[in-house]
């Protein structure tokens, strides 16, 4: 089911919970609301639909990836950038990393390690962002 975005900055600058099984409607419901807004959006995380909980989608390969419980265990080549926002209006700028590696679960909770790099791999670092209160 399609969500509204949230613009709250009060409630997306609170940290996200680690996500369950118990979660995987509301997972359901970010895939439908970025498959709602992809026309003008590359990457959305579950405190946007007003879920303060920890997974997220993002475009990767013209498809959505859906990564539970997302976390960084590797990043290199830092840059600054600047990045719009769903939930926020205008631009801002930000410091990303060239190249990550994310640790997360996909739906059916089995564990992936996967390198990103570039374009890819800002919006996941935005979207991690998002689970761990970081407003840019």
């Amino acid at each position: 089911m399609q969500k509204p975005i949230v613009r709250d900055m009060f409630f997306l600058a609170q940290k996200s919970q680690p996500t369950t099984k118990d979660d995987l409607n509301d997972v359901r419901n970010l895939l439908d609301t970025f498959m709602a807004n992809r026309a003008h959006c590359v990457g959305m995380a579950a405190n946007m639909i007003g879920v303060k909980k920890r997974f997220i989608v993002v475009e990767f390969m013209n498809m959505p990836l859906i990564m539970i419980n997302p976390k960084i265990i590797a990043k290199q080549d830092r840059y600054e950038t600047e990045e719009g926002c769903l939930s926020l209006s205008g631009m801002r700028k930000a410091i990303r990393y060239r190249n990550i590696t994310v640790a997360y679960e996909d739906m059916q909770f089995v564990r992936h390690t996967q390198a990103f790099t570039g374009f890819t791999a800002q919006i996941i670092q935005h979207e991690i962002d998002h689970c761990d209160g970081i407003v840019i």
